[in-house]
C-alpha cells in the first residue's frame, strides 16, 4: 500500500469549475489509514483536506479552502492512485463542491519531488 506521508503534489489537469492549478502545492501527511494535507498557491490562499485510504487504495476525503476572493469553499473527493514508471504517484480525482454551486469535476495531481 502507498504511504503518502511527506509527499508533495501539483495539479496537472483540472476542469474549468475547479480552483486548483499547477501553482497549487499539496503537502500530504498520513497516520495509519488517515490522510491529511495542506495546500496553497494560485487561486488558493490556504486549504486543508482530511480523509481515509480505503482498502482498495483509493483516497476518500473532504477539502476546504479560502480562495483569493476570500470565499470559503469545500467539497468531497475520491482519488484513484497510479504509480508512474519513475515511482512517483499520480492521483486521478473525481470531486464535487458541497456549497450552493454543487457542481462536479475531475482533476489529476502528480507527485513532485521537492
Amino acid at each position: 500500500m502507498i504511504n503518502y506521508n511527506g509527499r508533495h503534489f501539483v495539479s496537472i489537469e483540472n476542469t474549468d469549475n475547479g480552483e486548483v492549478s499547477s501553482k497549487t502545492i499539496f503537502e500530504y501527511k498520513q497516520e495509519g489509514t488517515i490522510i491529511s494535507a495542506t495546500y496553497s498557491g494560485g487561486e488558493i490562499i490556504k486549504g486543508t483536506l482530511i480523509g481515509l485510504v480505503e482498502e482498495n487504495g483509493h483516497l476518500k476525503f473532504r477539502y476546504n479552502h479560502v480562495n483569493i476572493k476570500h470565499e470559503i469553499r469545500g467539497g468531497k473527493c475520491v482519488s484513484i492512485p497510479e504509480i508512474l514508471l519513475d515511482g512517483r504517484i499520480r492521483l486521478h480525482e473525481k470531486w464535487q463542491w458541497l456549497d450552493a454551486e454543487g457542481t462536479e469535476g475531475s482533476s489529476i495531481i502528480e507527485e513532485v519531488r521537492i
